[in-house]
């Protein structure tokens, strides 16, 4: 698949998880960012297909970056990642332009059918 999907976490085990995940299921373009200001420049960089994007980072938190990439490119796609209990961030993160979410801790199986469904696959 030659699509290409940013992974935005500060958790290294998490980004390793969903790495693992996509690549099982064929993805090998993928790029990390751990922490919201440099998520903000590699996206500039390079243009993802689509953001996995966590809500609660040091620094920017995942509501400033997801309005930053959609000031950049309108059309982004961005997934956010959220721990149980965000409700109120989750509905602000799709008010900010947010396509999905899906709430921590995850399946493999859940996280592949939000990446496949907000790819367009």
């Amino acid at each position: 698949m030659d699509k290409k999907i940013m992974i935005v976490d500060d958790a290294m085990f998490m980004r390793k998880t969903i790495r693992n995940a996509l690549e099982g299921a064929g993805y090998s373009r993928i790029v990390e960012a751990a922490d919201g200001e440099a998520a903000i420049d590699l996206y500039q960089q390079e243009m993802p297909d689509l953001m996995l994007l966590d809500i609660t980072m040091p620094g920017k938190s995942g509501i400033e970056v997801l309005e930053a990439v959609i000031r950049i490119h309108p059309e982004g796609r961005v997934v956010m990642c959220s721990a149980i209990g965000q409700e109120m961030m989750i509905e602000k993160a799709v008010m900010a332009g947010a396509l999905d979410f899906i709430v921590k801790p995850f399946k493999k199986e859940e996280l592949l059918k939000v990446v496949k469904y907000s790819l367009g696959e």
